[in-house]
């Protein structure tokens, strides 16, 4: 970019245009597990098909559909973000309370079709600047914005922008138009919280599909308002409550952000992931002794989003502290197969739930969102009682999962959505070795779904 750069939306397009070192891709690869392992099991879930099937109306196209026909880029994008979103186990970055797999992934996948672009390495690399951008602006959206929209719809499509730009080999000025373009699309509000509808994954998708639209326009010219960040009536003044655009581009030179993005064992918002680690380690000290009474207790957000004592759907079960913290004393864990309707209904997860209560942990909210933890206390019926303390959910920097059981996700995700073990052994060779013995061409052709 020539002459000198003043806008953010300059900034972070030349903070994002940094080179992405062999580290960086060995991380990113195992982000592209991850979704593949969601999108795969999400493909088969109910909100699923009526983005694909809107994919087939516009036509066929180059570009990998899961689960379905090919497409063109803006209507796979658009049909792939929710699935990747559907069973609540994408990645997320805490600090920006958003989720960048089923976003950026999707752009990705798309952007690289359709342009022809077949370098694995390429494709890692837009994953990285696309996790950044989305990232940057998430954290510094803060808690204004957070409180009535859906971040990962509203600071996605400057993700997918930045990953469809990587690839496009845009300009620096050409990036910023795309960041600038994509962000004027930003929607996402949190009221989808409150109806049983797949609206919030589909979030992912317009945001995905946005942003690749964005960088392609760029590529022919079209121009986008670079203070939209900053502006009187931009991005921040606009959405984000007290918040600052500065921070969108401090620290220019700081290691790349997707170092920091968590992974989600458990089936559930990352808001109840603490207190389902808290609730499985008292368990083990229970010793198979049965629980009387389970008191949980995590920072403010999680209370806001998860205080759901009687879930209806499945989608309600994943967003209810009382039903995680009753399946994960009552099973040891909290898998996909405890967040069903038949595992909703169960006699004995319901007199479970009944015993459990939630409150707030003023330590937890004081460290949140630097920290996602949780307390619980237990009473068991022989009159103990026992109590731990989680600073940090699992899956977080701070207690990192490793890699090994990454896949043994991923391929309880895929057998999820119906693949077979030499189907899932193929998809996983594709991810990990994305870059080296695998190009985009084996990825794409390895996800679910036909070439029609």
């Amino acid at each position: 970019m020539s002459g000198q750069i003043h806008t953010v939306a300059e900034r972070l397009a030349a903070i994002l245009a940094r080179p992405v070192s062999d580290g960086d891709r060995a991380r990113a690869r195992l982000h592209v597990l991850d979704w593949a392992g969601c999108v795969s099991a999400g493909a088969v879930e109910p909100g699923a098909a009526e983005p694909r099937a809107l994919a087939v109306l516009e036509g066929a196209g180059a570009c990998r559909v899961v689960g379905g026909r090919r497409a063109g880029p803006l209507a796979a994008a658009l049909a792939n973000g929710p699935m990747g979103a559907l069973l609540e186990m994408d990645d997320v970055d805490k600090r920006g309370l958003l989720h960048p797999g089923p976003v950026v992934m999707p752009a990705a996948l798309a952007a690289a079709e359709a342009a022809r672009v077949a370098d694995g390495n390429a494709f890692l690399d837009a994953v990285v600047r696309g996790y950044e951008a989305m990232i940057r602006v998430g954290r510094a959206a803060g808690p204004g914005h957070y409180r009535y929209f859906h971040a990962t719809g509203t600071c996605g499509p400057f993700g997918a922008a930045a990953a469809a730009a990587s690839l496009l080999g845009l300009s620096q000025l050409e990036t910023a138009w795309a960041l600038a373009n994509a962000g004027q699309q930003a929607a996402g509000l949190w009221q989808v919280r409150h109806e049983a509808v797949f609206t919030k994954a589909l979030h992912d998708g317009r945001a995905a599909a946005n942003g690749v639209a964005a960088a392609f326009l760029a590529r022919e010219g079209y121009a986008g308002p670079l203070s939209h960040f900053e502006g009187p009536q931009g991005f921040f003044e606009a959405l984000c409550d007290g918040a600052d655009p500065e921070p969108v581009v401090t620290a220019p030179e700081d290691g790349w952000a997707i170092h920091d993005v968590s992974f989600k064992p458990h089936a559930a918002c990352r808001h109840a992931h603490a207190a389902i680690d808290a609730v499985l380690t008292l368990r083990a000290q229970g010793q198979g002794r049965t629980m009387v009474r389970l008191e949980v207790a995590s920072y403010r957000d999680a209370l806001t989003f998860c205080d759901r004592p009687e879930p209806r759907t499945s989608g309600e079960a994943k967003f209810s502290l009382q039903h995680a913290a009753a399946a994960a004393w009552e099973h040891g864990d909290a898998d996909l197969e405890r967040f069903t309707l038949q595992a909703i209904a169960d006699p004995d997860l319901v007199a479970l739930r009944s015993r459990v209560s939630v409150g707030e942990d003023t330590r937890s909210t004081a460290r949140y969102p630097a920290r996602f933890g949780a307390s619980a206390v237990v009473v068991l019926e022989d009159g103990t009682r026992l109590e731990v303390e989680v600073a940090d959910a699992l899956g977080d920097p701070e207690q990192p999962v490793a890699s090994g059981d990454l896949e043994a996700k991923a391929r309880k995700l895929m057998a999820w959505g119906g693949l077979n073990p030499a189907q899932a052994d193929r998809l996983c060779a594709a991810c990990l070795g994305l870059g080296a013995t695998s190009q985009v061409a084996e990825l794409s052709a390895a996800l679910p779904g036909t070439n029609a």
